[in-house]
């Protein structure tokens, strides 16, 4: 991990703000280091530590070649969620969670291929020649696909993870990433259970510059094992090249001396 993780950073950022110690979780509370007017205080350092923990095991899944999954459909995570999706060019849902996104896969993909089914419609120039009702139910369609599963529409197998901002509000998600074995990272807020998770980051889910400061550093990580992979898949065909030219070099010796 190249980016070293400051204590000073994630304060700066509001990362420590808990909840109000009425609304607790009491499995939080090995991550809880004080109570100050009423709202919990996270432990920054074991906040370090499982970020730390996290970005190793997202940037072995990502070295992997499987997509990440990015989820938060609260308002003031939506941008952060959308932006370290694109960067690294991870399917992303910031909309309603679809049900059964994961456990019914299958479903979820016919929808993206009805999307695809439309575009080619307007392409060829069949969807003008329906009437003017149809083309408008058929657009209205479209655009309803396209704000639930558009982020998506690349996603052509279950993701190798996901990343999760408020185990609460996204827990349909967590449910059914669990049901499949999916690994899930998770900022987890001292009103939540950080045990319905694989990965729990200990943080302050409600604040964006706080949001942005852990998933930028989960981003990296992701961006790191993609590099490697690239990096493996370059060495691999150039070993590949190499044996091939010195088979190609055996064999002309033997033409030569047959």
């Amino acid at each position: 991990m190249a980016d070293k993780i400051k204590v000073e950073d994630l304060i700066k950022s509001g990362v420590h703000f808990g909840h109000l110690s009425r609304k607790w979780n009491p499995s939080m509370a090995p991550y809880i280091y004080m109570k100050k007017n009423g709202i919990h205080i996270i432990n920054l350092y074991k906040t370090v530590a499982k970020i730390q923990e996290a970005k190793k095991a997202i940037q072995k899944i990502a070295s992997s070649g499987r997509k990440i999954l990015f989820v938060a459909t609260k308002k003031q995570a939506k941008e952060a969620v959308e932006t370290y999706a694109k960067v690294n060019n991870m399917p992303y849902i910031t909309e309603r969670w679809p049900g059964g996104m994961l456990t019914n896969f299958v479903t979820i993909r016919k929808s993206v291929k009805k999307m695809g089914t439309i575009d080619k419609m307007k392409k060829d120039g069949s969807f003008d020649t329906l009437s003017k009702r149809e083309r408008l139910q058929i657009g209205r369609l479209r655009s309803k696909l396209e704000k639930n599963i558009g982020s998506i529409a690349d996603m052509t197998r279950l993701p190798g993870a996901i990343v999760v901002v408020d185990v609460l509000r996204e827990n349909i998600a967590v449910k059914e990433a669990a049901k499949l074995n999916i690994p899930v990272f998770a900022m987890v807020d001292t009103n939540s259970d950080p045990t319905l998770v694989d990965y729990a980051i200990p943080s302050n889910d409600d604040a964006s510059k706080s949001i942005d400061a852990i998933l930028k550093h989960l981003s990296d990580a992701i961006k790191e094992g993609l590099a490697e992979r690239k990096a493996d898949s370059k060495a691999s065909e150039e070993d590949t090249k190499t044996r091939e030219e010195k088979e190609e070099v055996e064999k002309k010796k033997i033409d030569k001396n047959a």
